[in-house]
């Protein structure tokens, strides 16, 4: 995080198999976890890793959010409700 100035938490997953397993690698916005809209999942396969007695590791990254979206962000939810950020 410290190398992008991030401050939102890091979504992961963990996927055990062979080479060419899909990987799901889950992409937020990288200081604000509330925008939706760069709520992204890339996936993705590498047909000849992990090989035996190796271990595959997947960053993804992207330049912006979606484009086009149609959700709105947490706080305006919050906000519709009454509620506030705490």
């Amino acid at each position: 995080r410290s190398a992008v100035a991030g401050t939102a938490y890091l979504a992961f997953t963990n996927t055990r198999g062979g080479p060419g397993t899909t990987l799901s690698i889950p992409m937020m916005h990288k200081v604000d976890a509330g925008w939706r809209s760069h709520y992204l999942t890339l996936e993705m396969q590498v047909q000849d890793a992990p090989a035996p007695e190796e271990i595959l590791v997947a960053i993804g990254a992207s330049t912006g959010g979606r484009p086009h979206h149609r959700i709105g962000n947490r706080y305006s939810d919050m906000e519709e409700m009454g509620l506030t950020e705490g």
